[in-house]
């Protein structure tokens, strides 16, 4: 499985803008994988900064080319 960062590289690399953490985890949820917990965060039900509609289908793409789902 593809790190956090290994995501963001590509991203950046191939869509030309970086991407958050908290929206690799959200978009993780939202495809059904189980994203890592922050230990900073204060509430596990809320989520503070979500992925934004616009960029979730160009990380689930990203999600494809590593074989994540």
């Amino acid at each position: 499985m593809a790190t956090y960062r290994e995501i963001q590289k590509w991203m950046k690399k191939n869509y030309g803008y970086s991407i958050k953490t908290c929206w690799i985890a959200h978009a993780k949820e939202k495809c059904g994988l189980n994203p890592r917990r922050s230990p900073n965060r204060h509430d596990q039900q809320i989520r503070t900064n979500p992925c934004p509609d616009n960029k979730f289908e160009s990380i689930r793409q990203a999600f494809i080319f590593f074989r994540m789902i």
